[in-house]
């Protein structure tokens, strides 16, 4: 079309005919490409031209003198083994294309047939296209398993471990190393008063701002909701102590602005010195404990770990919370809550089962604030078994009432990584489904891909044991460990949950969406259908449902209802 300019597409050429390379030109502009073009002849010239531009194509003559495409496609493939390399060739033997190929050539062209020449460079720049999002991709999955997907910075798992590779080399060497743990003190204002949307953009900006106050031999990491940890290596308790107390000047400077509302903040700081006795966990626990400590003598401040913190953090910490716990489940305190899973492809949409608390006050009570303390303390498995019995006496009255509390699917009840190991289980749940009088297919259990790669021949035994009852299985936050397809070949699952972290930038994030359709295509392969966590809006589930994933989850599907019998 007159006036419509052609898309450039960069190719070095390599080619000792001057004559040779118009005709290749003539292909490229008849076929709508706009070459920019540079031409070599030799090793040397070409190297100059890799070390000086980024190439998007390479066209490569089989012979030349003192130079062939064998040496070309090995100085190509040193600087970027996606980039597409065709050899064209006046005379090349069957043989000799046959090794080309298999040396990483990605087409071979014979000059007296140039009119394959175009549609094999489509064909190419396509696959390169796909080749490095794949990569990228990769790389990103490889990224998630060491960091956190919300604010970038070092996750928990990866904490701990440079955390023992520093008490490893105080051991040896005799050096100083701190611990700081920073719990922000009003984050739970935000989210309620704003949302979690406005949750995670502050937490996006406060973890900018204190990566901002800490040294690049030292390590930021987000623990888990609200709660950061630095490591400091080389540091004395003192420095370390002066630098707490920058980060918490830098928190309590800081105004969080969402929507012409603005926020003051403030942190609780725990600071401890990283003894070499310490194993990483009984660190992070003392600095917890620390931290704790600064929040019970009124917040805002910093407080440094000493021996009586322990009793004061068991004291008033997890152990209140177990306490609450147990009165819970004795004493009606306890709730379900369901959250449904929409089907996008037709067919029988499903729920998932969450666990409430009911406050003093009547304050809802989620279970990130009680679910640590049991996990810690072990009580998890006996939770995990009163939400089984609750939800199948729930499913029985309901059944009686003809009303299946909104749905004829399974209602997925997540199981803890204590519960995973719990080798009566199985055997409970048969129990409970026969004597409810509730079929098996109706429920589902989900296990963290976390808890099912910690103690895999346990997951392995008890996903097993269930779907050979008729239960369903959902393997939860798929996606975040470096391992993660490797393992689904191995655990036969009814539904993959793909990790919400992917999901919920999926349309501003192409190697998320690139994420999202990998574990969508992987899953398919294995046998399982996916379900997408986190659709917090319309835009999303459309491109979910195009892309061909089963089932949607979050906001913009329905917000989680109390479960009624």
């Amino acid at each position: 079309m007159a006036g419509t300019e052609l898309p450039p597409v960069r190719v070095l050429i390599v080619e000792d005919s001057e004559d040779d390379t118009l005709l290749i030109l003539h292909q490229l502009r008849r076929g709508g490409f706009e070459p920019q073009m540079r031409r070599v002849d030799s090793a040397a010239s070409m190297r100059a031209a890799l070390d000086t531009q980024t190439w998007q194509l390479i066209i490569a003559d089989h012979n030349m003198p003192g130079f062939d495409s064998g040496e070309a496609l090995n100085l190509a493939r040193e600087y970027d083994p996606d980039t597409p390399f065709i050899v064209v060739s006046g005379s090349i033997g069957e043989e000799v294309a046959v090794d080309v190929m298999k040396s990483g050539a990605h087409d071979y062209v014979m000059k007296n047939n140039l009119a394959r020449l175009l549609p094999a460079i489509e064909r190419e720049l396509r696959e390169a296209e796909n080749r490095r999002a794949r990569r990228m991709a990769e790389a990103k999955i490889h990224h998630m398993a060491y960091h956190d997907s919300l604010t970038g910075l070092v996750n928990r798992a990866e904490f701990e471990r440079r955390l023992r590779l520093v008490l490893d080399s105080a051991h040896e060497e005799g050096e100083a190393h701190a611990l700081i743990y920073l719990d922000l003190d009003q984050f739970k204002l935000v989210n309620d008063s704003c949302g979690h949307l406005a949750g995670d953009q502050l937490l996006r900006r406060l973890a900018r701002k204190l990566a901002e106050g800490v040294r690049e031999s030292d390590t930021l990491a987000r623990l888990g909701g609200d709660e950061f940890g630095i490591l400091l290596k080389g540091c004395t308790l003192e420095r370390a102590e002066r630098i707490a107390q920058e980060l918490l000047n830098t928190i309590q400077k800081y105004q969080f602005t969402w929507t012409g509302t603005n926020f003051r903040m403030g942190a609780s700081i725990g600071l401890v010195r990283a003894d070499a006795s310490q194993t990483p966990q009984t660190l992070l626990s003392m600095a917890d404990m620390a931290c704790y400590a600064a929040k019970d003598r009124g917040r805002n401040r910093i407080h440094i770990y000493t021996e009586g913190d322990l009793d004061l953090s068991r004291r008033r910490g997890e152990m209140q919370w177990i306490h609450r716990l147990q009165e819970a489940m004795s004493n009606e305190g306890l709730m379900l809550y369901h959250q449904p899973i929409r089907a996008l492809q037709g067919g029988t949409s499903h729920s998932e089962l969450l666990l409430r608390m009911k406050g003093d006050d009547g304050e809802i009570i989620t279970p990130d604030r009680f679910i640590p303390a049991a996990e810690r303390y072990n009580l998890m498995p006996e939770v995990d078994r009163w939400v089984i019995g609750r939800t199948l006496e729930s499913l029985q009255v309901s059944h009686a009432r003809h009303h299946p509390s909104g749905t004829t699917g399974a209602f997925l009840i997540n199981l803890s990584g204590n519960s995973v190991s719990d080798r009566g289980l199985a055997d409970y749940i048969g129990e409970q489904l026969q004597h409810h009088g509730i079929p098996a297919d109706r429920i589902g259990f989900e296990i963290t891909e976390t808890a099912a790669i910690s103690d895999f021949d346990c997951a392995l035994r008890l996903i097993r044991e269930l779907r050979s009852r008729g239960c369903r299985i959902a393997l939860d936050d798929f996606g975040t460990g470096m391992s993660s397809f490797a393992y689904l070949k191995s655990l036969s699952v009814d539904f993959v949950k793909i990790d919400g972290g992917f999901v919920r930038n999926m349309l501003k994030d192409s190697m998320d969406k690139a994420i999202v359709e990998a574990i969508n295509n992987i899953g398919h392969i294995a046998g399982s259908q996916t379900i997408a966590e986190y659709v917090e809006n319309t835009a999303i589930c459309e491109c979910l449902k195009k892309i061909g994933v089963d089932y949607a989850q979050g906001w913009a599907i329905e917000r989680p209802s109390e479960l009624e019998s």
